[in-house]
């Protein structure tokens, strides 16, 4: 089995008329949510030297959230990575026939483009608060965020860097499946 076939099997096949580039842009948003999930996970869910713990030992329960934050929002943020593969992949055009009642029918285009649109413009937001992280403060301004220092800021950054890509990326999918599906 050839890495496209894999790809499709795993993602669905792009929708007719999808070019090259926008598949590739998909792939990319789930890409760059990766990093950051697995930052996070080695960080507070494995204790990893990441970043500078609380004074107790550093333990899965030590964060305030618990591990099972942390584990979810990555899930989260990678299913909700996934769905960008709806706008370049047939399954974002027709329900799927597996749907109860919705089944085999078209999707319309605002029940993608509206989600995806907020989406990108909350995302927009996240560098700002990627560099309040990364000066040990709240997305507030309150102290308290992640402090890291020396090889663990590059790190850091390194992890989430890409993460920053997600919104505008998104936002070219969104208008390119609007632009698409008005057309056709």
């Amino acid at each position: 089995m050839g890495a496209r076939t894999m790809a499709e099997r795993l993602h669905g096949a792009p929708a007719p008329g999808v070019p090259r580039w926008a598949v590739r842009t998909a792939y990319a948003i789930t890409l760059a949510v990766l990093p950051s999930c697995l930052w996070r996970i080695g960080g507070f869910v494995f204790g990893l030297p990441l970043l500078d713990h609380r004074p107790t030992p550093a333990t899965p329960a030590s964060f305030d959230g618990g591990w099972e934050y942390i584990l979810t929002l990555s899930a989260v943020s990678e299913a909700l990575a996934f769905l960008c593969f709806g706008l370049v992949a047939r399954w974002g055009e027709v329900w799927p026939r597996r749907i109860p009642v919705l089944g085999g029918r078209p999707v319309p285009v605002l029940a993608a483009v509206v989600p995806a649109g907020l989406g990108s413009a909350v995302l927009m937001v996240f560098p700002y608060a990627m560099v309040m992280f990364s000066l040990g403060l709240t997305i507030r301004g309150d102290r308290g965020g992640i402090i890291t220092h020396g090889w663990q800021t590059l790190v850091f950054w390194v992890s989430y860097l890409p993460l920053a890509a997600w919104g505008p990326l998104l936002a070219v999918l969104t208008v390119h499946y609007y632009r698409r599906r008005r057309a056709g």
